[in-house]
């Protein structure tokens, strides 16, 4: 077989794939672009979630006639002169790989200029080609305009995902960049619409109230730690807000946002005991360390890093979140050395004069006849409209105050006790319900059993378009985020035909008007269920007809049965388990486990 070289074009969209993989991939090279640039004020803007166009603006340093044509050929940097550079990086980049990826599979056009030109220069690429330069009027700084991305490379443009998902890609990219430099304006615009406006944040803090809300920043205690290895600053999310959703956890070093399980394995560590099982933490954390001890060129995207003394950062970071752990669950204390503590009040010595000399009773008129002004004149009832009842001549009337009670004609059939007697069934710690059947006894897994019944409801309503929905008392109105309203967004056809009613509410919240019937609707479960759906929802569904449905049908049932009320109330017990009964297969959930299990006669014989 004969070995060939690859030509230029070929080559280079190969190269752009690791690169340039969506969108979001473009909006982070040219956001990085325009930080490393100097720029102060970044704006974003997109169009159809970045396939027609996706624009960068920013009023850095811009570039000279020369450098922005040179900008495109791969490997052209200003960051990086020799080999010993690689062990002082500072910059978000240094390759000069991210707008020759681009280049090469979209059409670029790149007006910028630089303080001392007088007029800027416009470049045109496309699929790797140098269209033409020419001078043109802008403003200080760079603004690249990529339309039509992956236009030469039909199969990659085919498979991204929908609009929403891929907008949820840019503005996680965009956020990772705006907590990098709270100090700089940011501007993200979708269709003409804003999604976020950045202005310059005095502190940390507040950029990640302006990005992602007070929720989140009411929730979070600062640490602080520094050390040989490194200095640690930043925020960790309290225990009790820790949620099941994935979301909000940031890692940044020397500035540049980055992913490790092993320093998120750190984090998860220091929460151990505090924190249910499968919930996870919001942290923002900044590590400063020596470029030398670190190497960022392991990863095309840069977001992997590898660390010289990963162990020693390891127990710094744990030490680190652990402390701020210890501060922030000291319940409120009086402090007797604190100065500006509020004093305990003292009685003044006169107290006892203005104290008053005994007690004052309430009078109460034993003899007091309420219905002696019902009376009449012969001392008949008169009734409360004055009229003489004919009560006392009637049968089954009694003296005092039962003579004006009948009790010839079933006299306390309103009062009799209509719940199921108590041998019917018995209901063991909430979990188990205990019944006979024609065999012996029969036990009943309460949770279980409300699963299989969500199920086989909700199979039904994603097969055949009926749903029962329970609207809440009140609507409540729940923060979930850019990201989270956009997936919900997504998926709003699947959740209302399950059975959920939820309307969007600005940029970041939504309000739950109503969920499925079996769910729980009280104000304080909503927000757990709303993150426990976005959950769901992030995980990747099949396509296949009817393995979909029933993977979706199998996690919103085991939604709703695990956050179920504790069942106490044998009447609720026996429509349980009645209404399993009527299931298809009631012995067993949708995930194989048992439901009911049955103890036969003679095996309750041989326990006695």
């Amino acid at each position: 077989m004969e070995l060939k070289i690859l030509p230029k074009n070929i080559s280079d969209m190969i190269a752009a794939g690791e690169v340039v993989q969506r969108p979001a991939s473009v909006v982070k090279e040219l956001m990085e672009n325009a930080v490393d640039a100097g720029a102060t004020d970044v704006k974003v803007i997109i169009t159809d979630a970045g396939r027609t166009l996706i624009q960068v603006i920013d009023n850095g340093c811009g570039m000279t006639p020369d450098d922005a044509v040179l900008c495109f050929e791969r490997h052209a940097t200003s960051k990086l002169a020799s080999a010993e550079d690689l062990h002082h990086i500072l910059t978000f980049g240094f390759r000069g790989e991210a707008l020759a990826s681009i280049a090469a599979v979209a059409e670029v056009t790149l007006r910028t200029r630089t303080a001392d030109e007088e007029v800027g220069v416009e470049v045109s690429m496309a699929g790797s080609e140098h269209l033409g330069t020419r001078e043109v009027s802008c403003p200080i700084g760079s603004n690249f305009a990529v339309r039509n991305l992956f236009y030469n490379i039909p199969a990659r443009r085919k498979f991204l995902k929908s609009d929403n998902v891929e907008l949820r890609h840019i503005v996680e990219e965009f956020q990772r960049v705006a907590l990098t430099r709270p100090e700089l304006g940011f501007t993200l615009t979708h269709n003409g619409k804003d999604i976020h406006v950045l202005k310059p944040a005095k502190s940390l803090k507040f950029r990640i109230q302006d990005l992602l809300g007070p929720a989140v920043t009411g929730d979070i205690v600062d640490i602080s730690a520094d050390t040989t290895i490194a200095s640690v600053r930043g925020y960790v999310g309290r225990p009790e807000s820790a949620r099941k959703t994935l979301g909000n956890q940031f890692l940044f070093v020397n500035g540049r946002y980055f992913r490790s399980p092993y320093l998120h394995k750190a984090v998860m560590k220091a929460y151990e005991n505090l924190i249910p099982e499968g919930a996870t933490p919001s942290y923002f954390i900044y590590l400063d360390v020596d470029p030398a001890t670190i190497d960022v060129n392991i990863h095309p995207t840069k977001t992997e890093i590898k660390f010289e003394e990963d162990q020693m950062l390891f127990q710094t970071l744990l030490a680190a979140i652990k402390e701020a752990m210890g501060r922030s669950s000291v319940a409120g204390s009086i402090e007797f050395d604190n100065p500006e503590a509020r004093e305990i009040p003292v009685m003044g010595t006169r107290f006892q004069e203005y104290r008053p000399s005994e007690v004052p009773t309430a009078g109460v008129d034993l003899g007091y006849d309420p219905f002696q002004e019902m009376a009449g004149p012969d001392g008949g009832f008169s009734g409360f409209g004055g009229g003489k009842a004919e009560a006392a001549d009637k049968p089954g009337w009694t003296g005092g105050l039962s003579k004006y009670i009948d009790k010839s004609d079933n006299y306390g059939a309103l009062f009799e006790d209509r719940t199921l007697p108590s041998a019917q069934v018995l209901v063991v710690q909430g979990k188990y319900i205990l019944t006979q059947s024609a065999s012996g006894l029969m036990i009943v897994h309460v949770r279980r059993a409300r699963e299989r019944i969500l199920y086989d409801r909700f199979l039904q309503a994603l097969s055949e378009g009926t749903h029962l929905s329970q609207q809440a008392l009140f609507p409540v109105q729940v923060a979930v985020g850019v990201e989270g309203c956009l997936l919900l967004q997504e998926h709003a056809a699947l959740l209302q035909q399950l059975g959920f009613d939820i309307a969007p509410f600005g940029q970041d919240s939504v309000v739950v008007n109503g969920v499925p019937e079996g769910f729980d609707a009280a104000p304080g479960k909503v927000e757990t269920l709303v993150g426990d759906l976005l959950l769901i929802l992030k995980d990747d569904h099949t396509s296949l007809p009817g393995v979909m449905e029933q993977a979706s049908a199998q996690k919103f049932a085991l939604l709703g049965a695990s956050g179920g009320e504790k069942l106490t109330s044998p009447l609720e017990a026996q429509r349980l388990v009645d209404t399993l009964l009527q299931r298809p297969n009631p012995e067993f959930t949708a995930a194989g486990r048992r439901i009911i299990a049955i103890v036969p006669a003679d095996e309750l014989e041989k326990r006695f």
